[in-house]
């Protein structure tokens, strides 16, 4: 807390009252709704609305005598420019239990419980504490690379691992569970190192559609495997858990000198290619460059690095903390688009300085209010008191004054901002050292030794650091902005970022689930057009993401990087027929250029967008709105006959086996997309005829017809999803079967008949193309490609089809406790739900959860 001197007093009264300033153009009604619903509260209704409670929430952290004039002070900040991260500028100020931190860094060890060998917490231990941190609002990274690869021997068992790829569906399937404060989902991150002996199925696992949807994932590479791949060297894949005995004695497995054992061996640009073929393909697994971000560290002697927040800006130790607040630099350009009037645009690097100083203090006091998940993430915050200043809106700031982002002037001008935002930082906080004392861990000789980032400081700055310390052991970071930059800065480009396009359509997930896109401009795209500019012939200076090279990108942030103790989020855009060639080498020259990390986007059919590009308009022409033929609404059934499909489903529930005849009707339906018109089929009628089942099963009725209304409204994918949740008190039905990873097939078991019978759908149109394999929605675009009738083929109705009843079919045997279809012949026992095969049969057997249906064997310890 910061001692009440006149001095103090002094140094952060505002200069001048903290009135808004006007805007130089309204903000479009996209950044306003989401304003209102992502971060007003209670009664606000605007922007100032919210800084003005955000900057008292964060005064508080003063001394009494002083919160007045401070969050005097953070409102004026605030209104000139600065922002909070996304939960700053949610939570602040609201009283809601939910903390402040957009990220953190959680350790996971290898042990089921407790803590491991070395000290790290045990897998359910670290979700658990995984779970309290998303359910209060943060997002967490994770390296897995302590759990012990598949195959690999536990003592306490006598069993095999299953290693840390099958843990993290766990740690996804929570995360998915878990909605964080202020319906905000968990973000994650996972990180396993390029030595670990599961790499190529962590390296493909998202290949798989569905899998780890709640995790970004990157392989942490250390500058001995790149070497490597550059020596064409061999490379093993190590760890420290001994291998089974099938393993030691199929494989050529040995103990090293320092006590790993080598699980294999290949070459190191064999691993490489399965890296980058796969980033190439769904952009996914990212890079982080581990030996960097630990040799640049400031506290490299004592701590080390081993995963970053879920978008990579932020290297963390364990339980460290994403503690970010960029500033709109669009705000800081004088007389912008001068040139329309044949002036030129001027930079107020003087108020950019003043506001990243006061942005120091801001940060600083949000560790001191904000509510903490974890002890361990309080302790560890307060040890080192990481902070992350940080800037958002350089590519329309460049357009602004006239500057090319992919120009070296462009950079040029990047290189200045970032270097007076790291001075001035860095000076802010050792002033605050002055004040409020430096952060604990801090040693000078330690912190400034050569190779540090601080190392590199101006002469002046390591001076006052030694003389008085510091409050901040990191000071910077450049982070993504989204939605802030929405909200708060009317659609400035995002973080570092150029503009993606100049108008585009955004895709937003609405209150009932539902996605619906809408047209966006960008920002200075708008004020261009409002001074005067012909936004029909955009000077050259206005260049976007899609209209520069990859190099162009990388290039941007190999001259930034220098100037950020942290890291930057930035992606790299490459274009759909990038050579894959070209495409590997951006990852090499990122390495050679000391980035600490590089994320790339190759569009394809399997990634989609959130955005989409649409052309810019003339404000005098009128454009036809978008819409998606999966979301128009079908008023009521066409007359006369539809094509149908008439499938045949058999299942077994505790009274024996059952069959019934499903039948499907489908409708062509016209949309609008990116301006064109776009035929699919989709299904509009379920319907099961009469006479299959006896009069009591009304809700065969009841819902096929609440299926049939969910298709005409455009959600029969949602409501086949929620009809999988149904259950009764009759016992489980068994219907399909689950292929587990060894390739072992089993039964597949439901809660109830409505589930068996939503599930039996789904795979019917899921063989018609409708849904994928999971059961979600496949995107009209790719729909529309699909023969015309394919999904409609017919076939042919059986005589007795809706006329008599169809007799149920029993089989005593098929159901009794020892059926075939169970595991190796073994006796089944209810117990817990099974993830496996879903049936209620799981058991903890020698000290391990297994299913007694399907053989699945799950946690131990």
């Amino acid at each position: 807390m910061a001692e009440d001197t006149p001095q103090t007093r002094a140094q952060i009264a505002p200069t001048a009252p903290p009135t808004p300033p006007a805007p130089l153009v309204a903000p479009q009604q996209f950044s306003l709704d989401v304003l209102l619903e992502k971060y007003a509260k209670g009664d606000e209704q605007s922007a100032d609305d919210v800084f003005k409670r955000v900057a008292r929430g964060v005064a508080e952290a003063e001394p009494p005598a002083l919160r007045e004039s401070v969050e005097a002070l953070f409102v004026d900040n605030l209104r000139h420019g600065a922002l909070g991260a996304g939960r700053i500028m949610s939570a602040a100020g609201t009283g809601i239990a939910a903390t402040l931190i957009n990220c953190f860094v959680q350790p996971v060890g290898d042990a089921i419980q407790g803590v491991d060998e070395e000290g790290l917490p045990g897998i359910y231990v670290a979700l658990l504490q995984a779970a309290e941190t998303m359910r209060r609002g943060g997002g967490v990274g994770y390296n897995f690379s302590a759990i012990r690869p598949k195959g690999a021997r536990v003592h306490t068992t006598s069993s095999s691992a299953s290693g840390p790829c099958s843990y993290m569906d766990v740690f996804d399937a929570s995360c998915r569970t878990v909605e964080s404060a202020g319906s905000r989902r968990g973000a994650q991150m996972a990180v396993l190192d390029c030595n670990h002996p599961d790499l190529l199925e962590f390296i493909e696992a998202k290949h798989s559609k569905g899998r780890w949807n709640n995790f970004n994932v990157s392989v942490g590479v250390t500058d001995e495997f790149m070497r490597a791949v550059e020596e064409d060297q061999p490379w093993q894949l190590v760890h420290r858990a001994e291998p089974s005995p099938a393993q030691r004695a199929a494989d050529d497995v040995r103990q090293r000198e320092d006590g790993l054992w080598v699980y294999s061996e290949r070459p190191a640009r064999e691993i490489w290619d399965r890296i980058m073929r796969s980033t190439y393909d769904v952009a996914e697994p990212g890079i982080v460059f581990i030996s960097r971000m630990n040799e640049d560290n400031n506290l490299r002697a004592v701590e080390t690095i081993r995963a970053t927040n879920p978008c990579g800006e932020q290297p963390l130790p364990a339980y460290g903390c994403c503690n970010l607040g960029p500033l709109n630099l669009t705000r800081f350009v004088i007389d912008p688009f001068a040139q329309i009037k044949g002036r030129k645009p001027s930079f107020d690097w003087d108020g950019l300085a003043k506001r990243t100083r006061t942005q120091v203090r801001f940060l600083d006091n949000v560790l001191d209010v904000t509510l903490w998940p974890l002890p361990q993430q309080y302790e560890e915050s307060r040890a080192k008191r990481r902070i992350g200043v940080g800037f958002t809106g350089l590519g329309d700031t460049l357009v602004m004054l006239g500057l090319r982002y992919n120009s070296q002037e462009g950079r040029d001008f990047a290189v200045g901002i970032a270097q007076l935002m790291r001075d001035e930082a860095y000076r802010a906080s050792v002033e605050l050292a002055r004040e409020r004392g430096a952060f604990p861990l801090f040693d000078a000789a330690r912190y400034l030794e050569t190779g540090t980032f601080a190392s590199r400081l101006p002469e002046d700055i390591k001076q006052a650091i030694r003389r008085d310390g510091i409050r901040n052991s990191h000071l910077l970071s450049i982070a993504p902005t989204g939605t802030v930059s929405l909200a708060f800065a009317d659609n400035a480009s995002n973080g570092i970022e150029p503009a993606f396009s100049w108008t585009y359509t955004r895709m937003k997930v609405m209150a009932d689930g539902s996605r619906e896109s809408f047209d966006v401009e960008d920002y200075a795209y708008r004020l261009y057009r409002e001074l005067g500019g012909d936004v029909n012939r955009l000077p050259d200076y206005f260049v976007s993401a899609l209209e520069m090279s990859a190099r162009d990108h990388l290039d941007m942030m190999a001259a930034v990087q220098p100037y950020v103790d942290t890291s930057i989020s930035k992606t790299v855009n490459v274009p759909a027929d990038y050579p894959f060639e070209a495409f590997e080498s951006l990852y090499l020259d990122a390495w050679k250029n000391g980035l600490k990390g590089l994320a790339t986007y190759r569009p394809n059919e399997t990634l989609g967008a959130v955005l989409s590009v649409s052309p810019p308009q003339a404000d005098d022409t009128l454009t036809e709105s978008d819409l998606d033929p999966l979301r128009i609404a079908i008023d009521h059934r066409p007359k006369g006959e539809l094509p149908a499909i008439i499938e045949k489903v058999e299942y077994l529930t505790q009274a024996g086996k059952k069959s019934l005849y499903v039948a499907v009707s489908f409708i062509e339906v016209t949309g609008r997309l990116g301006g064109e018109d776009v035929t699919i089929e989709r299904p509009i009628e379920f319907f099961i005829p009469t006479g299959q089942r006896d009069e009591s099963q009304q809700w065969i009725t009841a819902t096929m017809r609440s299926l049939s209304l969910a298709a005409r409204g455009g959600f029969v994918a949602r409501n086949l999803q929620d009809m999988r949740k149904v259950s009764w008190d009759r016992g489980q039905v068994r219907l399909g079967e689950v292929q587990r990873l060894d390739g072992h097939r089993t039964p597949r078991w439901h809660d109830s008949e409505v589930a068996a019978l939503a599930f039996a759908i789904q795979q019917i149109l899921h063989r018609r193309g409708f849904l994928d394999a999971e059961g979600n929605q496949v995107p009209s675009r790719m729909l529309a490609r699909l023969p015309r009738g394919h999904m409609r083929a017919e076939t042919a109705l059986p005589a007795d089809f809706g006329i008599r009843p169809h007799p149920v079919e029993t089989d005593a045997d098929a159901l009794v406790l020892t059926q075939p279809g169970g595991a190796q012949g073994l006796h089944t026992m209810l117990g817990r739900k099974c993830g496996s095969c879903g049936a209620n049969a799981v058991i903890r057997k020698d000290g391990c959860d297994f299913c007694t249906a399907c053989g699945e064997v799950g946690a131990c310890g």
